[in-house]
């Protein structure tokens, strides 16, 4: 069984930090995929929908997304978990929504955020692969969410 890691809360300093990329020589070594597998498990047992690598103390660009209904978005689609490396939003879709937003690193607050309906993505798998594909709705907000982590942003620093 992967390791719960403990989560970064608001204020501490990795939150603020730019993500480094993950370098060419890291795809698919053990720390990588050792780190993927931890930061699920954290993801699941913390309930979240996403999780962002500098959430767990590891300043590198890698995201988790997975939507499925859950005691804290209970109306969240069922979806695959997708772990992003060097993700890179491509395109925003003029049109937006809002919606509820929460965070692992800074519980019990909620809020508005007014996000991207739809998205294209371009990012690695944990082996190297170049994948690009787009989400909308929920989906889409979790990678937008998770993104802002990677560049030292919180959702709270969005509201309105």
């Amino acid at each position: 069984m992967a390791t719960v890691l403990p989560i970064a809360q608001r204020g501490e300093a990795i939150l603020k930090l730019q993500a480094a990329p993950v370098a060419q020589s890291e795809f698919n070594s053990e720390w990588l995929l050792q780190l993927a597998a931890a930061m699920q498990t954290t993801m699941l047992e913390r309930h979240g929908v996403g999780i962002a690598a500098p959430q767990v103390y590891i300043s590198k660009r890698i995201i988790i997304v997975a939507s499925r209904p859950n005691p804290r978005y209970p109306d969240a689609p069922e979806m695959d978990a997708v772990v992003m490396v060097n993700p890179e939003i491509l395109e925003l879709s003029p049109n937006t929504c809002l919606g509820e937003e929460g965070c692992l690193s800074v519980p019990n607050e909620r809020g508005e955020v007014e996000r991207a309906y739809s998205i294209r993505v371009r990012y690695q798998s944990l082996y190297g692969e170049v994948i690009e594909t787009a989400f909308e709705g929920f989906p889409a907000r979790i990678v937008q969410h998770e993104v802002d982590h990677l560049n030292g942003v919180l959702f709270v620093e969005r509201l309105n």
